[in-house]
């Protein structure tokens, strides 16, 4: 699991980036994205996973994407899953600029996001029910990641729910 403390882990709300507006109305950023990143990608059916906060696209993808080394590319469309992410917005804002977003009915893609950053490649990741266990969740994280797991997204959310079952979930 990368840049994330167990105080954070199941905060929703954010934090203030300081720039209420006049009527005291206050906006607010997510916390760094929970993401695990395989060294390099092309080498499996996953280059990593994501486990996001809530099921909110508009509030999680802008964390994810600022959390991404700029040397894996700029994000400059997503796909999701369009059971997965129903409401999913069109288009969300990020820092910078304005992601894409296209609803895919792909089976494949059913428990991914797919981050495409034009001519330096896709990255497809595992995405992590956001209620998931921590357990299950540090499990599914650390998998994703090890470039040489070869298990679909489906396949490793099937394991990890059959080995987490007994956690109190």
């Amino acid at each position: 699991m990368s840049r994330s403390g167990r105080d954070r882990m199941m905060d929703v709300t954010g934090t203030s980036d300081g720039s209420g507006s006049p009527e005291g109305a206050h906006t607010y950023r997510m916390p760094l994205a929970r993401l695990a990143l395989a060294p390099g990608a092309g080498r499996g059916p996953l280059d990593g996973a994501w486990w996001p906060r809530c099921d909110l696209l508009e509030l999680e993808l802008p964390a994810l994407v600022g959390s991404l080394d700029p040397g894996r590319g700029t994000v400059a469309r997503v796909i999701v899953d369009a059971v997965a992410w129903p409401d999913a917005p069109r288009t969300v804002l990020a820092p910078s600029r304005v992601i894409d977003v296209t609803l895919s009915a792909v089976d494949a893609e059913a428990h991914a996001i797919v981050l495409d950053c034009g001519a330096v490649g896709r990255w497809e990741l595992l995405v992590i029910p956001p209620g998931e266990s921590v357990a299950a969740a540090a499990w599914l994280l650390n998998t994703a990641a090890d470039p040489r797991n070869a298990l679909t997204a489906a396949h490793m959310l099937a394991l990890a729910e059959a080995g987490f079952e007994d956690d109190g979930r």
